[in-house]
């Protein structure tokens, strides 16, 4: 889009239009002590040859996984995305598309719309699915508003700490100006401890938020954990990792009534944090009030298949009084890719991609404890990252040693568990290498001790 500057014809004009006498008149509501009277840091003008020079300059400081081995985890993950799916969604009508409201016109989006809906229903195992939202978070709690509209009677929503943090804090965010209250259960061994899971299970849970696998990358057995909630009357909200239903159970087999999750890891980049794809699944006594879009099949007058937006109305999307959420804009592009990549991969191809992420993160974990200086913070099965302790308690070093060695070694855990101030999550992928691996190995045991830091 061409940027037009403002002459001088048109300032005066927009002036003359609002009755000002000059620009600066728009400003006399500001004290005139708050206004900043020197000049600009701005370098100087460039032409276009300096300006692209510069911008490659600033461009080359990035990081990415690009330049990098990354082992970096923790909710967004560098898998491997085929070419097909950015020369697919890189095509002019998916690209530059907008909201399908007139089905005569966008019944490519609408299909793709259905395909996608399709996929993840058969991936979760849940009756129906919605045309995507934002994000992971934003899904967990547009999933948790839902459940808890379907228990009027409720106010509480129970979720364990080994729930994804940051998903936490949006919950927490939402639910403080509503009228339900944000129970967190403490898991200290990583995993949810079904006594005190049961002794927090009343009939004031609405709701109830599991994730498989956790935070901590721990496989857990949900199902006595879900069956409690059930059996208590609350509803089951999965947040699941799309890769890992290649060799797990699907939710729905553990009781789970809406299943959400983060679809960033389905054939879509990193992108420094976003935009991602918000993914949400329910069952069918949900669907009156599921939130987002959702694209049904149809026939036409002529009996040809076709498809629409269906069960909700626009107003729906954009009238705040009548809807019954805020959500108005979908990830379409996202899911889009999403759809290409599962495709794609088909279940053969999932199932290998999730078995390389837990044989790679099994070998890592047997190699990195060999030495003295790391253990394993939990026990129990993983999949596609881990925890492990560093006994020298010098994390942010040891992240800095590798990340000088183009090695994005793992996340530092204090950021959100205080009492994890020694503790790393590492996650592997399918694109590791066993080179890679063997790498991350090496540069772990030759960083520099404490006690050798000291002596020098």
């Amino acid at each position: 889009m061409a940027y037009l500057f403002n002459t001088v014809e048109d300032v005066r004009e927009m002036l003359a239009a609002i009755g000002a006498a000059s620009v600066d008149s728009l400003f006399d509501c500001i004290p005139r002590e708050y206004r900043y009277s020197g000049a600009l840091e701005i370098p100087p003008a460039m032409s276009e040859i300096e300006l692209t020079r510069h911008m490659e300059q600033l461009a080359s400081r990035n990081q990415g996984v690009s330049r990098n081995v990354c082992f970096l985890g923790g909710g967004a993950y560098d898998h491997f995305i085929p070419a097909v799916v950015d020369h697919l969604a890189g095509r002019g009508e998916f690209y530059t598309s907008y909201t399908p409201y007139q089905p005569e016109v966008s019944q490519g989006n609408l299909q793709v719309m259905f395909e996608y809906e399709t996929l993840i229903c058969e991936l979760t195992g849940m009756d129906v699915s919605n045309a995507s939202l934002y994000d992971g978070a934003s899904a967990t709690i547009e999933a948790v508003l839902l459940a808890m509209a379907s228990k009027p009677k409720c106010t509480k929503v129970l979720v364990p700490d080994n729930l994804h943090p940051e998903y936490r804090q949006v919950l927490a965010t939402y639910l403080q100006w509503t009228a339900y209250e944000l129970v967190v259960v403490s898991c200290p061994d990583g995993a949810i401890p079904l006594d005190n899971w049961i002794q927090q299970i009343d009939e004031s849970v609405g709701c109830v938020v599991l994730s498989q696998p956790n935070f901590f990358g721990i496989v857990e057995d949900l199902a006595p954990v879900a069956a409690v909630a059930k059996d208590a009357g609350a509803v089951v909200v999965a947040v699941c990792d799309m890769i890992s239903l290649g060799i797990l159970a699907s939710p729905a087999s553990w009781h789970a009534d809406i299943v959400v999750g983060e679809g960033q890891v389905l054939g879509n980049p990193l992108q420094y944090g976003g935009p991602y794809l918000g993914i949400m699944a329910c069952r069918e006594s949900f669907v009156r009030r599921m939130p987002g879009r959702i694209a049904g099949q149809t026939e036409d007058k002529h009996g040809h298949r076709c498809w629409v937006l269906t069960l909700q109305t626009r107003e729906q999307h954009i009238r705040r009084d009548k809807a019954t959420s805020n959500i108005c804009t979908n990830q379409g592009l996202f899911a889009l890719r999403a759809a290409i990549y599962l495709a794609l991969q088909g279940p053969v191809g999932l199932r290998e991609t999730a078995e390389h992420c837990a044989w790679k993160i099994q070998y890592l974990q047997q190699q990195i404890v060999q030495n003295e200086r790391f253990e394993l913070r939990f026990a129990g099965s993983n999949w596609r990252e881990f925890v492990v302790r560093d006994l020298d308690n010098d994390v942010s070093t040891l992240l800095k040693y590798c990340r000088e060695r183009q090695i994005l070694a793992g996340l530092a855990l204090e950021t959100w568990y205080p009492d994890m101030r020694d503790c790393i999550l590492i996650a592997a992928t399918e694109k590791r290498t066993r080179a890679e691996l063997d790498q991350l190995v090496e540069l772990l045991n030759a960083a520099p001790r404490q006690k050798e830091v000291s002596h020098a």
